[in-house]
């Protein structure tokens, strides 16, 4: 009984595992699942999982193609429209199904379709992961870890020492005592620190709907990135004429209002990177979004100095996110591009809408730096 209870459960992760996939660009697009975020895992709706079972008619009624009626009639019960009244029926409605998931599994599926790479750490080891090693053989485990060939073994010498074991016939059959699992130990290892530096435009042109989609792509690349860190630190700096660091809560909910000069943000990110973060010892990805509008030529030629000079030799990669605005002039990308176009270590995307979100984050995290 409880080896069928594991095959239903796992047969069920597998069902729900494929569901997630299969809406994963709705639910990265919609940011429902942030609000359905726990410590540790995610509510999320799975709809219609369904299991294929008979369903019986009235005994009265014909069969398929039975009865009165011409060529291209509708069948009896098939959809047509109808003026909305009638009474209330007495069967219960379709609900929709919520599954927890663990950040891990999230991160695992997002990984798996936009086909990530794991980061290639950096930098003195300070934090600690853990991994899972085989290690020997035990008579309890789950099914997955089932050792077929110590099974088979342990049968037969079962069946061996009864005399029940016949050459002529060589039928082994294990029982529940003769299976053999593999027995596994978590071992840690150091691995490197890493922090994420997300810096915000929230000058006048930069509305509710441009911060939304910066706070849901931060989500996903959260997930993904603590999946590859153990103990990952994020900081967060806001800017319109002048920066300041804020707290998560605080970065997304800023009101808009200002004018705007990045080079203020990336001077307080240099700052942050040279106080707290060495590269010797930290992986280091800053992340800054914007809707392209800077105060002039000269602040844009700062700032491209500051990541020359400052924040490209300390970070694993830069990565610029563009979201569309209809009051930016979306400039700031375009001269990136002129100054950087030959460099690999500074990702740019534009983000047109919510759906463009997914493309950006492969975008970003695509290159496994």
């Amino acid at each position: 009984m409880s080896l069928k209870i594991d095959q239903d459960h796992s047969r069920f992760r597998a069902i729900v595992r494929g569901k997630i996939r299969e809406n994963l660009r709705r639910y990265v697009s919609k940011g429902e699942l942030m609000g359905k975020q726990g410590k540790e895992t995610v509510s999320i709706p799975i709809p219609q999982i369904d299991i294929p079972r008979f369903r019986f008619a009235d005994k009265q009624q014909g069969g398929v193609g039975q009865g009165d009626g011409e060529p291209g009639d509708p069948l009896s019960g098939s959809e047509q429209e109808g003026d909305g009244q009638g009474e209330a029926g007495g069967d219960a409605g379709e609900h929709v199904l919520e599954v927890d998931v663990t950040l891990d599994e999230l991160a695992d599926i997002l990984g798996e379709e936009l086909e990530l790479p794991d980061i290639e750490d950096k930098g003195k080891s300070a934090i600690v992961d853990q991994k899972d090693r085989y290690v020997g053989i035990r008579s309890v485990g789950p099914n997955s870890l089932r050792h077929f060939k110590r099974t088979f073994k342990t049968a037969l010498k079962r069946q061996i020492a009864l005399g029940q074991y016949d050459a002529k016939r060589p039928i082994v059959v294990p029982t529940r005592d003769d299976m053999r699992f593999k027995s596994w130990k978590t071992e840690e290892e150091p691995v490197a620190n890493a922090v994420i530096l997300y810096m915000m435009d929230v000058s006048g042109s930069m509305g509710d709907e441009q911060k939304e989609i910066v706070r849901i792509e931060s989500f996903w690349i959260d997930t993904w990135l603590r999946r590859q860190y153990q103990g990952l630190e994020t900081r967060f700096i806001i800017h319109d004429a002048v920066a300041r660091e804020v707290d998560r809560d605080t970065f997304f909910r800023t009101r808009e209002s200002g004018g705007t000069m990045i080079s203020s943000a990336y001077k307080l990110a240099a700052k942050l990177i040279e106080d707290h973060y060495p590269a010797s010892e930290w992986n280091i990805y800053p992340f800054h979004f914007s809707d392209g509008d800077n105060w002039s030529v000269d602040d844009t030629l700062l700032c491209v100095e500051l990541l020359k000079q400052k924040i490209l030799p300390a970070s694993n990669m830069f990565c610029y996110g563009q979201v569309e605005s209809p009051y930016g002039s979306g400039q700031f990308i375009k001269d990136l591009k002129e100054h950087f176009g030959d460099s690999d270590q500074i990702i740019t995307s534009e983000i047109r809408d919510r759906d463009a979100i997914i493309g950006s984050i492969r975008d970003f995290l695509g290159k496994g730096k």
